[in-house]
C-alpha cells in the first residue's frame, strides 16, 4: 500500500489540480449563472466532473507531449515525466482516457454541444497552442481560446445553445488569461528560454501594451453582463472597483516590467476570477 501511494500522487499530479480545480470552479460558475429557479444537482455534478476530467486528460497529454522541454526548465524538471517517475507511454493512455471519460459524461448526462465543445477545448489546446509555444509569443492569443471555454460549458451544459450571455463569460476568461499569463512568462522568463518557449514579445513595449490592453479590455467586458440583466448595481460596482485595482496592478507590469510587479499582479489575477464569479452569482441570487 505504502508502495502504491507515490505513484497515485505522481498521476495526480500530473492533472494539475489546481489548474483543473479553477476550471471546475468556472464551469460550476457557468451552471449556476445560467440556470433558472432551482439548481439541478445533478447536472451541476456531471457538468463540472465531465469538464474537470477534460481538462485534467488535456494537462496530462500537454505533459507528455513537452516532456523534453519541462526536462530542461528547473520549474518543470520535478513534474512526473521530466523525473522518470511515471513512463512516457502511461502518460499517454492516462490522459487519452481522462479526455475519453469526460466526453462521455458530459455527452450522456448533458448534451453532445458541451461534449464537442470540451474536444474542441482539448484540441485547440494541445494541436494548436502547445507546438505554438515554441515558435512565437501569438501563442498566449491561441491558448486563451480554451482557457476560456470552461464557462460556456457550464452554461451551455444547461442551456444547450450558446448565447449573448455565454459569449460574455468567454470574453472575461479571455480577457483575464492575457495579464495572467503574461505575468507569469516575465517571472519564468529565463526558465522558457531553457525549454525553447517563446512565450513573451520580443520587448517590454510589447508585453506593456498586451497587459494594459487586456486589463482594459477586461475591464469594459466584465461590465457586460449589467447591460444584458446577467448582473444587477451590485456586481456593477464591484465589478468596477475590481476592474480598477486590477488595471492598477497591470500599470505596474507595463510600464516598469519586474519579477515584483509580475508575481503581484499573479497573486492579484488569481483572487480576482473567482470573487468576480461569485458576486455575478450572488448578485443574480
Amino acid at each position: 500500500m505504502k508502495r502504491s501511494l507515490p505513484a497515485v500522487t505522481a498521476y495526480l499530479e500530473l492533472t494539475k489540480p489546481r489548474v483543473t480545480s479553477m476550471v471546475m470552479l468556472t464551469a460550476a460558475a457557468g451552471v449556476f449563472l445560467a440556470t433558472f429557479g432551482s439548481i439541478d444537482f445533478v447536472l451541476l455534478f456531471h457538468a463540472v466532473i465531465g469538464t474537470g476530467l477534460l481538462a485534467a486528460g488535456t494537462a496530462v497529454l500537454n505533459q507528455f507531449l513537452e516532456r523534453e522541454a519541462d526536462s530542461r526548465m528547473r520549474r518543470t524538471l520535478s513534474r512526473p515525466l521530466p523525473s522518470g517517475r511515471i513512463s512516457s507511454s502511461n502518460a499517454l493512455w492516462f490522459g487519452a482516457a481522462l479526455v475519453l471519460l469526460g466526453t462521455a459524461q458530459l455527452t450522456l448526462f448533458a448534451n453532445p454541444l458541451t461534449a464537442l465543445l470540451g474536444l474542441m477545448t482539448s484540441a485547440v489546446y494541445l494541436l494548436l497552442y502547445t507546438p505554438l509555444k515554441t515558435r512565437s509569443a501569438s501563442c498566449t492569443l491561441i491558448g486563451a481560446i480554451p482557457g476560456a471555454a470552461p464557462p460556456v460549458m457550464g452554461w451551455v451544459a444547461v442551456r444547450g445553445e450558446l448565447d449573448v450571455h455565454s459569449l460574455i463569460l468567454f470574453g472575461i476568461l479571455f480577457g483575464w488569461q492575457f495579464p495572467h499569463s503574461l505575468a507569469i512568462a516575465w517571472i519564468y522568463k529565463e526558465d522558457y528560454k531553457r525549454g525553447g518557449f517563446r512565450m513573451l514579445p520580443e520587448s517590454n513595449q510589447g508585453i506593456g501594451f498586451l497587459v494594459l490592453g487586456f486589463c482594459l479590455f477586461l475591464l469594459c467586458v466584465s461590465l457586460a453582463p449589467v447591460l444584458t440583466g446577467l448582473a444587477g448595481g451590485v456586481y456593477f460596482w464591484s465589478a468596477l472597483i475590481m476592474g480598477l485595482v486590477f488595471f492598477w496592478y497591470g500599470h505596474g507590469v507595463g510600464f516598469r516590467p519586474s519579477t515584483v510587479a509580475a508575481r503581484r499582479l499573479v497573486r492579484v489575477s488569481i483572487a480576482y476570477l473567482p470573487l468576480l464569479f461569485s458576486l455575478m452569482i450572488i448578485d443574480k441570487v
